[in-house]
């Protein structure tokens, strides 16, 4: 009989952890977080418990052991000037706001940057051969197809309202999320439907529409053209309208717009079949015009069923909603007023910013001087109350960039994002088909970063941390490392 060392069943305890990282992304509202790992903290991923255990056994001894990816280096450079933005921040007299404290805040969004850091660098390290990155995606597919079980079951009080069903619902959603669930709306194992919406926006179609536009799949079955990640694909898509996020369906007409050209440019480019080029240009713009139809049809089909939702257009049918402006009524226009409340930060101390999570702390100052009446929620930011302790953010991630970091932790920032580009322009281009799939879902992500950029500023999320993560490591893997995908 084999005796059993660590050493035997350590690679199948690291591949069992590697795994559950991946199935645990889903889960971002864990109700049993201690106090020490933000348990007040609305962003409490479940995945940081397999992520701690990784970054032990894993990320530290390669990042000493090993020559890392270049791409590191301005992620690196941005850490180092938040903090030292954070530190000089100490410098300025900022008092106590809403019981927090300068030091608190500082500690709770370093934590935060930490976290998502510690995400960006154990994905990127933990593959070593591309088996490695088709065994990432089947743990991330599972994890989602969880998800979307679950938010599965939640469409049907959304489309018939049964009281007991949706209380029974709701004491389960207890266990793995902080939040309640909305009758209206499906939040998957959430916080909210927006959270849910964009990860299956930023963690799922982009690599499923790439498996299904390179017609490659990480799974050993595929019957004939049908592959699990286009049964996936369609039944994300779906669920993914039940969230009624506005920000999730847009993201939706822009993928599947843009993956519509995309397969028409290399359907077209393996074709010899030769046509006149204004014909073949009237004939792309009559099937991309269909397409919108047939998507705006569904979504104001399936919107008109929400009141949320359909503010976009109810506005110009009901007359007694003219009394606001159509950004006020829609409940888009406070935004611009956080955003520009960051720019004005920004423009006092455009060097390196006022430190880490301290926008809250210059908000009532930096404020524009207009009235505010109007703006209920800005009126509630600025107005003292009993139990309010939770602090105002940009709800922009490059307005906390330019407010909190300056012009040194912005440029860092963008030049990190660069280099995530520089990785994904290799892959798309490589004459490797595997390197091509991560190439396209890596550039699907991209558009949808570019678009969530403007509704979310929090390191903690892991969303764009895995998709960074994940394009860094195919991108540092060496060719002949390629197990080919079926």
């Amino acid at each position: 009989m084999t005796k059993l060392t660590w050493s035997s069943i350590y690679p199948g305890f690291i591949k069992v952890i590697w795994g559950l990282l991946f199935i645990t992304l889903p889960v971002t509202s864990f109700p049993y977080f201690p106090p020490s790992l933000g348990g007040e903290a609305l962003v409490r991923p479940l995945a940081i418990y397999p992520l701690a255990i990784l970054i032990i056994l894993i990320t530290i001894p390669r990042l000493l052991k090993r020559p890392l990816p270049r791409t590191f280096l301005p992620i690196f450079a941005f850490v180092v000037i938040a903090l030292v933005s954070s530190i000089f921040s100490f410098s300025s007299d900022i008092e106590a706001l809403r019981g927090v404290t300068l030091a608190s805040r500082l500690i709770r969004n370093v934590a935060t940057l930490a976290l998502g850091l510690g995400f960006y660098l154990t994905i990127s390290l933990l593959p070593e051969n591309w088996e490695d990155m088709k065994f990432s995606l089947r743990c991330l597919y599972a994890g989602f197809a969880l998800a979307l079980v679950w938010g599965t079951l939640q469409t049907v009080y959304v489309v018939h309202y049964f009281p007991k069903y949706f209380k029974l619902m709701q004491r389960i959603q207890s266990l793995f999320s902080t939040r309640k669930l909305f009758a209206s709306r499906i939040s998957g194992m959430t916080f909210e439907p927006k959270w849910f919406a964009e990860q299956i926006c930023f963690l799922l179609l982009p690599w499923l529409l790439g498996s299904v536009l390179s017609r490659r799949t990480v799974f050993p079955w595929r019957f004939k053209w049908i592959t699990i990640e286009m049964v996936l694909l369609v039944w994300a898509s779906g669920v993914l309208l039940f969230t009624y996020s506005r920000t999730g369906t847009a993201i939706l007409v822009v993928l599947v717009i843009l993956s519509f050209i995309l397969l028409r440019t290399l359907y077209q480019n393996k074709s010899h079949v030769k046509q006149k080029a204004g014909k073949k240009r009237g004939r792309r713009i009559l099937e991309i015009s269909a397409v919108i139809v047939v998507l705006f049809t569904v979504l104001v089909v399936i919107g008109s069923q929400n009141p949320y939702f359909s503010r976009l257009w109810r506005y110009y049918t009901e007359a007694s909603n003219r009394h606001r402006t159509y950004l006020q009524y829609i409940a888009v226009e406070q935004r611009f007023v956080y955003w520009e409340t960051a720019l004005r930060t920004f423009i006092s101390q455009p060097i390196i910013g006022v430190g880490l999570g301290n926008y809250a702390f210059y908000f009532d100052a930096m404020l524009p001087n207009q009235n505010w009446g109007a703006q209920k929620e800005i009126i509630r930011q600025i107005t003292p109350s009993e139990g309010q302790n939770r602090l105002i953010t940009p709800k922009n991630l490059y307005a906390k960039l330019l407010a909190e970091t300056g012009l040194f932790g912005t440029a860092a920032f963008t030049a990190f994002i660069f280099a995530i580009i520089g990785c994904i322009f290799f892959l798309l281009f490589s004459k490797t088909p595997d390197q091509r799939l991560w190439g396209i879902g890596g550039f699907l992500a991209l558009v949808v970063f570019l678009i969530v950029i403007f509704s979310f500023d929090s390191f903690a999320l892991p969303n764009m941390w895995v998709f960074f993560g994940l394009i860094t490591a195919a991108a540092h893997l060496g060719d002949s490392d390629i197990d080919s995908l079926r």
